[in-house]
């Protein structure tokens, strides 16, 4: 679904291609197969792009460092969630988000996107089975490209190199 000729295809580092590719191949066969009961495993490969996605933006604009983008403690829920009390926003990618990319529409959008693409379908909960139709798949899955495609074009970042 993307055009490889696009800022965005470019901006991707090599495993977020690959996870792209591969859930276009999910959408690709889903169709094949009979009507199944929940269709979140065709977002996952693009939650994942999205995840990488938003660690190398945040590197990139400067809101985490090296050791924080390559280690595996950081957590994008935490950084990205609005709602966090005041007291633990001093690392808060929300906030640097809405200084830094002309206000809050932007972060608000990725932080819903966030949830929607990956909280609300990756974790169980006994009381909210939470399944979606390959329709809702297909809507979730142009959302989080389209939030990739956003956040490129109203965030300054350079981006020769890849990391």
């Amino acid at each position: 679904m993307i055009d490889k000729r696009q800022v965005l295809w470019q901006y991707l580092s090599a495993h977020q291609k690959e996870l792209i590719e591969d859930g276009e191949q999910l959408f690709f066969h889903a169709g094949e197969l009979a009507e199944i009961h929940d269709y979140s495993y065709l977002v996952f490969p693009y939650a994942k792009a999205y995840e990488g996605f938003l660690k190398k933006l945040f590197f990139d604009l400067k809101f985490i460092d090296e050791s924080t983008y390559r280690g595996d403690r950081f957590r994008i829920g935490k950084a990205l969630n609005p709602s966090l009390e005041k007291r633990l926003r001093h690392n808060s990618i929300f906030d640097k988000l809405v200084l830094y990319c002309g206000g809050q529409e932007l972060a608000n959008e990725l932080w819903q996107v966030w949830k929607k693409g990956r909280n609300l379908l990756f974790h169980y909960f006994p009381h909210n089975e939470h399944k979606i139709t390959l329709i809702e798949a297909e809507n979730i899955r142009d959302e989080i490209l389209l939030a990739m495609k956003k956040a490129l074009s109203e965030c300054k970042i350079s981006y020769g190199k890849q990391t």
